[in-house]
This record gives structure tokens, C-alpha cells and sequence, in this order.
């Protein structure tokens, strides 16, 4: 990435901030296969695919809260704990998704990680691809705030930790839940679709919810990094 002196200057205080499912390692798909193996098995005859597709990005048990009501059916707290640590012992092991550790080389500033998962499975997860070094102890995730995506929380303990202005904070996320949190945290976002969950009409849903520019392979992140420091305006997809 080629940086003018100006930009050069300006790189202390900018911070690129990724979800992790979805946008890091490729688990959404892995995820939501054994969400509806898990509530197919507890509920014979349902139809659960369609209910739990729309509602990947946000926390499991809110999956499953939601999951349950539309089915008229209901689980109990050992049924969600199973079914999290099910679905989290399957995710960690998915792959990285393609080109994103030399895309954040790539990226001359600070970045940090912001999941909707809990801490102990984003640090496994981490560690086991080896991403961890481009995020170090940078990780803020929904156990450690009061309020899940798509509320902003998680996206404004980054901000405040980084000591980053929101607007100076660049977002990679993959889900309407995501992208809405980013935005009402004041941050630009860009969706990515480049995960094996994704589908044609991901796209629109992450411009309507606020992304500036839907991408679907992660070697272009880079250049999408680049435009942002010149203030250029996304030309969306």
C-alpha cells in the first residue's frame, strides 16, 4: 500500500476493527448447520432452516430465543448451553477465510477484533489460525459488554479503548446485525460476502442496513482500506 507523508501521519489514530464469524474465519456456515442439527433433533418435524438463516450475526442465544418463538416452541437454559458449546466447538474449527491475514499485513494501522461471540472461543479461534498477532489483546466481544450487536457496545469499547474517534474506525463485517451496530456507533462500514454462507441477496440486505460498500474477496480489502484514508466515497459494489 503506497501511503502519502500525510497519510503516514494520520495512521496513529485509525483503526480498522473486523468481526470475527463471517469476516476472519468462514463458521457461519459450520454455525448455522448445527443450529438447525441441534433444534431438529429437540424439535422432530420442524422446519428450523428458514427461521435460523435470517438470524446469523446475532448472539446464539438470541438464535435460538428467537428460533423458539416463531415455532411456538421452547428450550431450557442446559438445552442453550448444549447447543452453544455444540455449535462453538464446531465453529473453531472452520478455516480462516481466503487472503485475510495477508490483507491485514497489508493494512498499515491498528487493528482490533469485535464478535457477538464470547471471549474464550474468539481467543481460540485466534490463536488456532493464527491471526492473533495482528490483534494481540484487541479483542472486544459480547461478554464483555452490557448490550450484544446490534447494539453499538462492543464497536464503542473499541473505540474508547483505542482512544480512536468512531468516524476513524474502519468496520469488516458480514451481517445486517453487525453492520447495524457499526452504524450506530458512527462508524463507515464494509460488508463482506465472501464467506460460504453468503448469498445474492446478502447484499442488498447489508446496504440497506448501512454498508458503504459490499466486497466479496478479502485480497481487495486493502485497496478499500486506502480509498477510506483518502476520504474517497465508496462506489458501492
Amino acid at each position: 500500500m503506497n501511503l502519502t507523508p500525510s497519510h503516514e501521519a494520520n495512521l496513529e489514530d485509525r483503526l480498522l476493527i473486523c468481526d470475527c464469524d463471517g469476516v476472519l474465519i468462514d463458521s457461519e456456515a459450520v454455525a448455522a448447520r448445527m443450529l438447525v442439527t441441534e433444534l431438529q433433533a429437540l424439535w422432530p418435524g420442524v422446519d428450523v432452516e428458514p427461521v435460523v438463516m435470517p438470524l446469523l450475526g446475532l448472539r446464539i442465544e438470541a438464535v435460538l430465543a428467537s428460533a423458539a418463538d416463531t415455532v411456538n416452541r421452547t428450550l431450557t437454559h442446559d438445552q442453550v448451553v448444549a447447543i452453544r458449546h455444540a455449535v462453538e466447538v464446531a465453529a473453531i474449527e472452520a478455516p480462516a477465510v481466503p487472503g485475510i491475514a495477508e490483507a491485514l499485513a497489508a493494512v498499515p494501522f491498528t487493528k482490533a477484533c469485535a464478535s457477538n461471540s464470547f471471549s474464550t472461543y474468539v481467543d481460540a479461534v485466534l490463536k488456532r489460525t493464527g491471526l492473533l498477532r495482528f490483534f494481540g489483546e484487541r479483542r472486544f466481544c459480547a461478554d464483555m459488554v452490557a448490550n450484544p450487536k446490534p447494539a453499538p457496545d462492543v464497536y464503542l469499547a473499541a473505540a474508547r479503548a483505542m482512544r480512536i474517534d468512531p468516524l476513524r474506525c474502519l468496520v469488516v463485517e458480514d451481517s445486517v446485525t453487525g453492520v447495524t451496530a457499526a452504524k450506530a456507533a458512527g462508524m463507515p462500514v464494509l460488508g463482506f460476502i465472501g464467506g460460504g454462507h453468503a448469498t445474492e441477496g446478502q447484499i442488498g440486505a447489508l446496504e440497506r442496513a448501512g454498508a458503504q460498500k459490499v466486497f466479496d474477496d478479502m485480497t481487495r480489502l486493502p485497496a478499500l482500506v486506502e480509498q477510506w484514508l483518502q476520504n474517497a466515497t465508496f462506489e458501492i459494489r
